[in-house]
């Protein structure tokens, strides 16, 4: 997928690529700090970035949750992002209507696990000509995945990937089936979400839980079984997000793990 995205960094390099960010755009200010963080960590170990940012997040546990800061003001940031350090973004939608919306302003756009069976919203996504990520829904084989890309590549777009995201475990809890990411490549390049794969959800307080102190694991595990791609939501204060601060990667921990992700990645080429 990032060889279709010209203003990709290091798209040379033998390294997995990274999508990064925060769940959702919280403010300018912080998506500038938070990818000019991550690129500088990216640039040294020779990483492809995507910087990652909801514009809005339409998948929340209480109709009180927080959704957005404005759909406008959040795309115009995403922009903002990209132009300035000339690096290419992504953001996911969630109705068919979004798909151009959002093309406008990114370079890559994702269909979130639960909607990923939407065969309109997938062809709208299609059709824009943009990079298109497929979350695997947590419902779904690694197998099922396969209709999902050919949704995609059947309405005239080969600019795809799958993103990994664990299995639903119980009511509560989920889990990452490694042996399903050889098998979706067959399809396409494969994306482990590593914090998205830590996540408790269906929680009785209804705010979704997770399981941080594993992401280092997890990650670990996908470089290790040949994923092209890992996807990690980061905050320089996880405790303060507005979304998913109970799974996200703390900002100031990133270098650390980079560095052993692409020493394992280094042994098994």
């Amino acid at each position: 997928m990032i060889q279709h995205l010209n203003n990709i960094h290091h798209s040379d390099s033998t390294n997995f690529f990274l999508i990064a960010g925060p769940c959702i755009i919280e403010g300018e200010d912080m998506a500038l700090r938070i990818a000019e963080k991550v690129i500088t960590i990216t640039d040294k170990y020779k990483i492809p970035y995507i910087f990652k940012g909801s514009f809005k997040k339409a998948n929340r546990s209480r109709v009180d949750s927080f959704t957005t800061i404005g759909e406008e003001k959040s795309l115009e940031i995403l922009r903002k992002v990209g132009e300035t350090f000339n690096i290419p973004t992504t953001t996911d939608i969630h109705e068919n209507d979004h798909a151009a919306l959002a093309a406008q302003y990114v370079d890559v756009l994702q269909i979130p696990a639960f909607l990923v069976r939407q065969t309109d919203l997938l062809v709208a996504a299609a059709k824009t000509g943009k990079c298109v990520t497929l979350k695997k829904g947590q419902f779904l084989s690694p197998e099922a995945m396969k209709f999902a890309v050919e949704k995609v590549t059947d309405s005239g777009n080969t600019k795809t990937a799958i993103i990994e995201r664990g299995n639903s475990f119980g009511y509560s809890d989920l889990v990452v089936d490694f042996r399903g990411i050889p098998t979706m490549q067959q399809y396409a390049p494969v994306i482990l979400d590593v914090t998205h794969s830590l996540q408790q959800p269906n929680q009785s307080s209804g705010v979704t839980g997770g399981r941080p102190e594993l992401i280092e694991t997890i990650a670990k595990a996908g470089i290790a079984v040949g994923a092209d791609g890992l996807f990690i939501e980061t905050h320089p204060d996880p405790s303060c997000a507005m979304s998913d601060g109970a799974n996200m990667l703390k900002l100031d921990r990133l270098d650390d793990l980079l560095q052993k992700l692409t020493r394992i990645r280094e042994a098994i080429l």
